[in-house]
C-alpha cells in the first residue's frame, strides 16, 4: 500500500538526502527529493505529496520559514522537521 504514498525530502546535504530517499524507497514510499526551498517550490507546483520531510538549516530560506510559508498557504501536507541541532521547535 505505501507505494501509494508520496514524500518529499527537502534537504541540503546530499549524502543524508540520498540516505533517506534509499530508506523510504525501500519501505515501498515514491519519494521525491530537492535541496532548497527554489527547488521545492518548483516540484510542488507540478506534483503533490503526503508528506514532507524537511530540514530545519537550509541555506537560503530556513525550514522554519518554509513550513510557515506553506501553512500560511493552507497547505494541510504534513511535515517532519528533522535538523542536527539539540532544541524544540514549534511553529506558531
Amino acid at each position: 500500500m505505501q507505494e501509494n504514498y508520496k514524500i518529499l525530502v527537502v534537504d541540503d546535504d546530499m549524502r543524508l538526502r540520498a540516505l533517506l530517499e534509499r530508506y523510504l524507497t525501500e519501505q515501498g514510499f515514491q519519494v521525491r527529493s530537492v535541496a532548497n526551498a527554489e527547488q521545492m517550490d518548483r516540484l510542488l507546483t507540478r506534483e503533490s505529496f503526503h508528506l514532507m520531510v524537511l530540514d530545519l538549516m537550509l541555506p537560503g530560506e530556513d525550514g522554519l520559514s518554509i513550513c510557515r510559508r506553506l501553512r500560511s498557504q493552507s497547505n494541510p501536507m504534513p511535515i517532519i522537521m528533522v535538523t542536527a541541532k539539540g532544541k524544540k521547535w514549534t511553529v506558531s
